[in-house]
């Protein structure tokens, strides 16, 4: 792994810059930033819709897993993200209103407000990473009448309290979700009306997740409360589940090896991750497949059956309906990305 301040990132960016590498581009409202060539291939698409409302389209491989400081200043926006491929992990040590260490994965989405702090973000090796982000400023929220029906740290955000932290994970993508990140990826328009169409699209995405977030508050408020011990067992049960990928225990297994009943199982890994048992099984199946698809050393038959498929019809069809994409073209498309990275 390497770990870069953010004084080595700019040094390594301005190398890079310096030996002809064109990595920054800027043209009206939106500018390109890629990666140093050194880093990976790919990077952010930023597009100003209008002032205080931003969309960060984010598309990259890295060559390696890289460990990145990344400081927030106070001005730092409410910013929504959608995780469609490639997972990180964050880690923001000695903050006492955010977790120290917690992951973002691939096909769930985060809502978070996070200023004035120093974090650091991982990214893997050799894993696409695709991320889609909203970026608002508080003040543009103020547009909107807040109401009573919001969480309580959005209306302390949209009431003008610019100090109180939080990062929420919404949960998984729904598939509402999932259709306007698809029409934001493949926007058919240009100019002005590019900006209208994103801009309509943007605050459709933020509508859903406050939704989301406020539906899982009110189901939260009439579930029992988990204990501490609970929790320590939930995120057992996840561990064993990443650990036995190939071969996951049954729910009822699952559940007596953790020591909890299925229902309290099934109902606290909802509350905790957002998803369900083998959803979140899918989930770490369908990424740990497209990484191992991408090192081009096996065949598909052999990363179906590494991640527990029996049937390669079955693994094909949940991968393309995952990634749109079958998992002979991923393999592919890592062969010609790592021959022209040569």
């Amino acid at each position: 792994m390497i770990a870069l301040s953010t004084l080595e990132f700019q040094a390594l960016f301005d190398a890079a810059s310096q030996q002809g590498e064109k990595l920054y581009q800027q043209s009206g409202g939106e500018c390109q930033e890629l990666l140093p060539q050194k880093l990976g291939n790919g990077g952010d698409r930023t597009i100003v819709l209008r002032h205080g409302l931003a969309l960060r389209i984010r598309n990259a491989v890295l060559w390696q897993t890289i460990r990145i400081e990344n400081p927030h200043d106070p001005a730092i926006p409410l910013i929504s993200k959608f995780h469609l491929s490639g997972n990180s992990r964050v880690l923001t040590p000695n903050v006492p209103d955010v977790q120290a260490d917690y992951a973002e994965i691939a096909g769930c989405n985060y809502l978070y407000y996070l200023p004035n702090l120093v974090e650091f973000e991982e990214w893997y090796a050799q894993e696409p990473i695709q991320v889609v982000m909203v970026l608002i400023e508080p003040e543009s929220l103020q547009e909107f009448d807040a109401g009573d029906n919001l969480p309580q740290p959005l209306r302390k955000l949209i009431a003008g309290d610019l100090t109180a932290r939080f990062h929420q994970p919404i949960g998984k993508n729904s598939l509402t979700m999932r259709h306007v990140l698809h029409q934001i990826l493949q926007c058919p328009y240009q100019g002005m009306m590019q900006k209208m169409y994103l801009e309509s699209k943007a605050l459709e995405l933020l509508s859903l997740q406050f939704t989301a977030w406020l539906e899982d508050s009110q189901s939260r408020a009439r579930s029992p409360r988990l204990r501490l011990e609970d929790i320590e067992r939930l995120h057992q049960a996840r561990e064993i589940l990443i650990q036995n990928i190939d071969n996951p225990p049954s729910l009822l297994a699952l559940a007596r090896q953790v020591k909890l009943n299925d229902c309290k199982l099934k109902q606290g890994f909802r509350q905790i991750f957002g998803t369900t048992v083998f959803g979140y099984l899918h989930e770490i199946r369908m990424e740990r497949s497209r990484q191992l698809l991408a090192t081009g050393q096996l065949s598909v038959t052999e990363v179906a059956y590494a991640v527990g498929y029996s049937s390669l019809p079955s693994f094909s069809k949940a991968f393309r309906k995952r990634f749109h994409c079958s998992p002979l073209h991923t393999i592919r498309n890592s062969v010609w990305d790592k021959k022209n990275s040569v």
